[in-house]
């Protein structure tokens, strides 16, 4: 048995709570293996909506197990707001959601960590969402960090001691801040940690793969965030590929099996940083406005723009992807033309990969397809789509060189389509 993974293939924001939720049926365990509560995965069904930040999707499948991954960072507080949201709305987690002893906890002051170093970069800052994921992992990574598995032993002198570290930090640039504030609901979020149970996941994962257990990995943010292949320095503190997976679980590279890459039909960036289609005109806010752009967890709008597919296939490249899920087309349903990125032009020159770096002198050369000015919302099987649509995905095929296999053409669970013959 293999380990399958579910990641973005873009800025992030590209649906895979949506798409992990309709796939777990098919898996007996769903683990997150990076990222931190700014990444929110909105999921919809029987008429509700739900926001996971570092709960994996599969918790709504009542028979599945749920892991928090060693490559998680976790902040106490905002998973006890959470899981209390999710147990007021009668989805019980106890045992049903592991986490790993190796996940790393986001501290109080790397909250304030994370304000303070955007307040510094002014007009340069990278636009975090300012939850403290990047000073946590820059912890883990300087050998400072709290685990989850420290909370069992000497925990409030181990805590205290990072805490002075830090507040050295923030004197040092004279930087204001009411620690007592936010203290107590983290202190509180601790205690909720403690209810549940604490594994050695990656025995745990690795046991499960060699009993014939299948098993999903979720990835948060998107393959162009990653800190090493993405649109750096605007990027995440964490692997959002496919190595991950292997990083942040601790499974070896021959366990990994699908690599599912999902992507929006158009594109989408939360914050700062470079975006070569980017649209600046009616289109643009178009998209923002039927797709409902806005972050699931900040509510910042996004921006919007065409679909680039030099970025997508790096992006396929990098991650292995075998098969590919297309989300949101029926936002483009009213469209009189869809346009595709197929090449860069920089400095007159034309390429067709993806550049060191992205920058204002990246131009991008599109072509025009017609569009297919037909609500697809209520479709329920791939012999409903309009030929101009079914054009606009043979086109993406033959560009990307793997299958589409599954469409969404709305939020809900049900608007999903699974292409028979692909």
């Amino acid at each position: 048995m293999k380990v399958d993974v579910l990641l973005g293939l873009q800025w992030g924001d590209e649906g895979k709570g949506k798409v992990v939720d309709v796939l777990t049926p098919k898996y007996d365990v769903i683990t997150r293996f990076q990222g931190g509560p700014n990444a929110g995965h909105t999921l919809e069904f029987n008429g509700k909506k739900y926001v996971l930040r570092s709960i994996p999707s599969g918790i709504f499948q009542g028979d599945k197990i749920n892991i928090i991954g060693n490559g998680v960072v976790l902040d106490p507080a905002l998973f006890k707001e959470e899981v209390e949201a999710l147990e007021s709305s009668g989805h019980n987690l106890k045992g049903r959601l592991l986490i790993s002893k190796k996940a790393h906890l986001i501290l109080p002051t790397h909250r304030l960590l994370d304000a303070c170093s955007e307040f510094r970069k002014g007009s340069s800052k990278i636009g975090t969402t300012g939850k403290g994921i990047g000073p946590a992992y820059t912890d883990k990574i300087s050998r400072n960090g709290l685990r989850v598995g420290d909370i069992l032993s000497d925990f409030e002198i181990k805590y205290k001691a990072v805490v002075a570290r830090h507040e050295e930090i923030l004197r040092l640039y004279h930087f204001k801040y009411d620690l007592k504030s936010i203290e107590k609901e983290w202190f509180e979020g601790i205690e909720k940690l403690k209810t549940y149970t604490f594994i050695d996941s990656e025995h745990f994962i690795n046991e499960k793969v060699n009993e014939g257990i299948s098993v999903l990995a979720e990835g948060a943010q998107g393959t162009l965030l990653d800190i090493d292949f993405g649109s750096y320095p605007f990027v995440t503190s964490s692997n959002t590929i496919c190595a991950g997976a292997c990083t942040g679980l601790g499974v070896a590279p021959r366990r990994i099996g699908e690599v599912f890459g999902i992507f929006k039909a158009y594109c989408t960036r939360v914050g700062s940083g470079p975006f070569p289609t980017e649209l600046f005109d009616e289109n643009g806010e178009k998209m923002r406005n039927l797709g409902v752009e806005f972050g699931s967890v900040t509510g910042r709008p996004r921006r919007c723009g065409w679909i680039d597919l030099v970025a997508l296939k790096y992006s396929i490249m990098i991650n292995g992807v075998t098969q590919l899920i297309m989300m949101k087309s029926d936002v483009l349903d009213s469209f009189e033309y869809i346009k595709a990125c197929v090449a860069y032009e920089i400095d007159g020159r034309k390429i067709d990969y993806f550049p060191h770096e992205l920058n204002d002198e990246v131009n991008p050369v599109f072509t025009e397809l017609p569009g297919w000015k037909t609500d697809m919302t209520k479709m329920q099987k791939e012999n409903e789509f309009p030929e101009k649509f079914n054009a606009y995905l043979d086109f993406l095929e033959k560009e990307l060189n793997v299958p589409i296999k599954i469409v969404s053409v709305g939020p809900d669970r049900e608007q999903t389509i699974l292409r028979e013959n692909k």
